[in-house]
């Protein structure tokens, strides 16, 4: 971060004067001509934090997904799918045991031993072969996403979180200021504010044992030069084999997290694959706090489209990938090697 504003300090200004304003503008009481202007600052901030909660549900897919397709560069396009049955296996747990959090380890083990399946059985017979990963991961998901459809069918699911998570928590964040003068705080769901928590806390310990780790060392170690560290006597398949089945197990428990605020229904799968790929190519590819500023700027601009400009809210999110790739290609926080 230093080196940044060290290099580049105009935006360094930039930035900080924007994260300001954003900062003013969630905290601090509206003017009357804001509220004109935006409308009410509820909806406003019901829309951040929408944005930031959603962000926080694309990086628990993403992060799985630049693992297995930024680090190891391996083409998974069935990671969607993954995502999805993780989001159905979580529903009959839940609803089989009655407990919401019994189901996340369950789910992880399950999905991540698919994924061992997916990295022994095609991954490692297609080292290296981009456009036969892409083909048959394509075959894959179809496949997958038949077998959903049959087994759970055409509605919806959805996930419901315990009774001490059910109930909304009043941040300290003024929403309003009532005629009498009393101040109203923000409400939000409980549940989404520990996703959000629960994710903060997923990435930071993703990154610390990608970089602060002797089996983070392995890995991007196997990534740069493989053939160097299997000469130097480490079991690289085991490693790749236990990155994915980690990545995997990531989306499975994205699955949940998104069955509890959302919904599972067939054609998830499709776009949580596409907004990984658009995280991924927006934060960097291999990168985990480009995969969280990724998903948080999507999320964002998801959300913020939706309140302000419903019409053209798919096109934010595309043209923000337009204008990375443009003028960043290797993305926000990506390396160019």
């Amino acid at each position: 971060m230093i080196g940044f504003a060290s290099r580049h300090p105009i935006w360094s200004l930039i930035i900080l004067l924007a994260v300001a304003v954003f900062a003013w503008m969630i905290f601090a009481p509206w003017p009357p001509g804001l509220e004109e202007a935006l409308g009410r600052k509820r909806i406003f901030l019901n829309a951040i934090f929408g944005g930031v909660t959603l962000g926080a549900l694309y990086f628990l897919v993403a992060s799985g997904f630049t693992l297995i397709f930024g680090l190891m560069r391996n083409v998974n396009l069935a990671h969607g799918s993954l995502y999805l049955l993780g989001g159905y296996l979580g529903f009959e747990i839940s609803e089989f045991t009655g407990s919401w959090l019994l189901a996340f380890p369950i789910v992880f083990i399950i999905v991540a031993l698919l994924g061992v399946i997916l990295q022994h059985q095609v991954f490692r017979r297609m080292d290296g072969e981009d456009l036969r990963q892409t083909m048959v991961t394509i075959g894959l998901s179809v496949v997958l996403a038949d077998l959903m459809l049959w087994y759970w069918g055409g509605q919806s699911y959805t996930i419901f979180a315990p009774d001490w998570l059910s109930g909304p928590a009043t941040l300290p964040v003024i929403s309003s200021i009532r005629e009498s003068g009393e101040i109203v705080y923000l409400r939000y769901p409980a549940v989404r504010i520990a996703i959000l928590v629960a994710a903060i806390v997923i990435g930071i310990g993703m990154w610390l044992l990608l970089n602060r780790t002797r089996l983070g060392m392995f890995v991007r170690a196997g990534v740069d030069d493989r053939e160097m560290l299997a000469a130097s006597g480490v079991r690289i398949q085991y490693i790749f084999l236990a990155v994915f089945a980690f990545g995997a197990g990531l989306a499975g428990i994205a699955g949940i997290v998104g069955g509890t605020f959302q919904s599972l229904s067939p054609g998830e799968d499709t776009r949580f694959l596409l907004a990984s790929l658009v995280v991924v190519i927006v934060g960097g590819m291999g990168s985990i706090p480009g995969a969280a500023l990724g998903a948080l700027i999507i999320g964002l601009s998801e959300q913020l489209g939706l309140v302000y400009a419903p019409t053209y809210s798919v096109v934010f999110t595309f043209l923000i990938m337009a204008v990375v790739l443009a003028f960043r290609p290797q993305g926000l926080l990506g390396s160019t090697r």
